[in-house]
């Protein structure tokens, strides 16, 4: 066959057609071409092969060989994904977008458990978990959580010592005296949250020091100015101790408050150096029986109501062995007021098993300390 003729069975006329097969801009913006078969130029479809050097078409052949298809063009080294060969469209062929590869769903990932998501009692050396009073406020439920036995069982030692002690003198009496402040000034400070602080509990231990130290110095009967001395000093001293932290502004306001309260309650339980023995015997003795008492297992206005009786009648009984009669059931009365009240404080907001033995131990013959000592001195 000669070239300068068509060949009508390849439909290829090599002097009037040229072929030019190559991507000549970015086809990633573009729709991909469907697959047409035979239709078109009619040439056999070929997988994509690496380029080769140009090959002139001999027209001996019976079918044209086409020129190698070239490797996608990717700019910029970013990948793609895997370009088909060029298919001649046939005519009247719309060509259809090619849809995008989907993507798999992701899975959820496992939330994992939270560290220290338990709770449990908050410790000497400090505990960042959440308490249980912080859990019951956060179910909806009371925070109140009060110190139980063990705790009561305690006071009530405690104050049998400072009952006993008492008709032995000023001196014998001082030391359960220390003992029930240093329980004070730390569970102070750990009822409210704060722990370790140990200047301001060793503030306050040192104010109920001084002030038993200035008592004993003075007298039973220059008590009162050897005990509001000391509050006023240490209250001064506390907004010093405050002013010299570097910690935030709320922070010191807290540390503030925490530490006059606690040096308050520690210098005013020194009321027991100043009241009358018979007094503290009978207060010691009646805040000792509620304490127990109120730690039954009981509703608590039915507690209460019981705990208040039985403290009168111990100090009914106390006082008609030390000569103040009657006058003993209103004392032990006033003094287990103050208990409840003390014992109430002890068992809200940040209860713990440290706070319950020593604040709920301490705070119920605390807080009945001025009430001993005023009443003392007025009935005597």
């Amino acid at each position: 066959m000669s070239s300068d003729q068509y060949d009508p069975y390849t439909g290829y006329d090599p002097e009037r057609t040229q072929q030019w097969e190559g991507p000549t801009w970015d086809t990633r913006n573009h729709a991909q071409l469907p697959e047409t078969g035979t239709a078109g130029a009619g040439y056999p479809q070929q997988p994509q092969q690496a380029q080769q050097p140009y090959q002139a078409y001999d027209p001996a052949q019976a079918q044209p060989q086409p020129y190698p298809q070239q490797a996608a063009y990717q700019p910029y080294q970013q990948a793609q994904a895997p370009q088909q060969p060029y298919q001649p469209m046939a005519t009247g062929t719309r060509p259809q977008p090619v849809p995008e590869p989907q993507q798999a769903p992701e899975a959820p990932q496992a939330v994992a458990p939270e560290a220290g998501a338990g709770y449990g009692p908050a410790t000497v050396a400090g505990n960042a978990r959440v308490t249980d009073a912080q859990r019951a406020r956060l179910e909806g439920r009371s925070p109140i959580i009060e110190p139980g036995m063990q705790p009561a069982l305690l006071t009530a030692v405690l104050g049998a010592l400072l009952a006993v002690a008492a008709p032995l003198g000023s001196y014998a009496l001082v030391v359960p005296l220390v003992v029930l402040q240093a329980v004070t000034a730390a569970g102070w400070f750990r009822l409210n949250g704060m722990w370790p602080a140990r200047q301001g509990i060793a503030l306050a231990f040192l104010g109920g020091l001084v002030a038993d130290v200035a008592v004993l110095a003075a007298g039973r009967d220059h008590a009162p100015a050897a005990i509001i001395g000391p509050l006023a000093v240490w209250v001064i001293l506390s907004l010093v101790l405050q002013l010299r932290s570097h910690a935030s502004p709320d922070e010191r306001m807290y540390g503030l408050m925490a530490t006059v309260a606690s040096s308050a309650l520690t210098i005013l339980a020194t009321g027991y150096l100043g009241a009358t023995a018979d007094a503290v015997s009978v207060g010691a003795a009646a805040v000792a029986v509620a304490a127990v008492v109120r730690a039954l297992p009981l509703p608590i206005p039915v507690s209460v109501v019981i705990s208040l009786l039985a403290a009168a009648g111990a100090g009914y009984a106390v006082g008609g062995m030390n000569g103040l009669g009657a006058n003993g059931a209103a004392l032990g009365a006033a003094a287990a007021v103050c208990a409840l009240i003390g014992h109430r404080a002890a068992s809200y907001d940040y209860p713990s098993r440290f706070v319950h033995f020593t604040a709920g131990v301490a705070l119920p013959l605390a807080a009945a300390g001025p009430v001993v000592w005023v009443l003392g001195r007025a009935l005597g």
